[in-house]
């Protein structure tokens, strides 16, 4: 039975809750904070009997997962760490030295244009700062968000979400793609109504798949689909050989691919909508030092310039 008046909790039992709740597994938890699995059991044992609530369902197949008092707990601890963190670095007045690992979601096609600079730049400024990536695509970044299992991410704004907040970084805008020998691949600017009657290779994410066929729709273009792969690279190399074209938002510094098929970028007249590219978060969880400087960083290496 739960003791009466205010529970008491350590911040040491609530870290463990976090690792526990955002890894969905003991083990795993134990192995991120280095301490034995059987200190991670009884700490958040002893969490719970304090709380007097069952934070976790244990499921054997699936690890943990959160009770509905799991999750209100999940949200209220981190912001409370990321106070307690705040308040230790303004003690130390060391707010650059960072120190940690910052669990990050990505979208898996923006991954290779920004993880390698922001990584780069993580190791220059705070080598003491270890980012753990996790690619996905947008409803698995969504989710990373929500159940905690990520502080921050970098990824489209598709709207929708109301818990999340967006940080625009830059606006991607959409281009044709055209093997180097389509008749059009000379063009600098076409319409997407140029396209009417040829086949499409399509980049089939969730809401990617949706934005390039309404783009297209919109245009009075009815998308003949040929081919269609989630993976960025297959739709690249398939429109390299003819197969058809494709719409991608972010290209390639070089024009070949990875079996040596030559590409052209063709910009598009029509008045379409760019995606902007943001660093996403939580909205009702205080952002850790950590995911403010990966916040920061995104920003001086992406964000567009605002005038003075």
């Amino acid at each position: 039975m739960a003791r009466l008046g205010r529970p008491d909790m350590t911040l040491v039992q609530l870290r463990y809750f976090v690792a526990a709740a955002t890894r969905r597994s003991m083990t795993e938890a134990s192995l991120d904070l280095h301490v034995a699995q059987s200190a991670v059991s009884t700490a958040i044992a002893q969490l719970e009997r304090s709380l007097g609530v069952q934070l976790f369902v244990r499921q054997r197949s699936k690890g943990l997962a959160l009770t509905d008092a799991g999750e209100q707990l999940l949200r209220d601890t981190q912001s409370l760490l990321a106070q307690v963190d705040e308040m230790t670095d303004a003690v130390r007045g060391q707010h650059h030295d960072v120190r940690g690992t910052l669990r990050l979601a990505c979208f898996t096609t923006i991954a290779p244009f920004v993880l390698p600079r922001l990584i780069q730049r993580v190791e220059q400024e705070h080598p003491d700062l270890r980012v753990e990536i996790i690619e996905a695509d947008i409803d698995g970044t969504v989710e990373l968000l929500l159940n905690g299992s990520v502080e921050g991410a970098i990824a489209y704004d598709f709207g929708r979400v109301h818990d999340l907040a967006f940080e625009p970084l830059y606006a991607a805008p959409p281009h044709v793609i055209l093997a180097a020998g389509h008749p059009l691949a000379r063009r600098k600017r076409l319409r997407l109504a140029e396209l009417a009657g040829q086949d499409l290779v399509l980049l089939d994410l969730p809401h990617s798949r949706d934005y390039f066929l309404g783009m297209l729709r919109d245009a009075g273009v009815d998308p003949q689909i040929r081919y269609s792969s989630r993976s960025y690279e297959t739709v690249r190399s398939l429109v390299a050989h003819g197969h058809g074209y494709s719409v991608l938002n972010h290209i390639p510094q070089s024009p070949r691919t990875y079996d040596g098929g030559e590409l052209r970028a063709i910009a598009i007249h029509d008045d379409v909508p760019p995606l902007d590219v943001c660093f996403v978060r939580v909205k009702d969880v205080r952002p850790t030092a950590r995911a403010r400087v990966i916040a920061t960083l995104a920003r001086e290496l992406f964000g567009t310039p605002t005038a003075p």
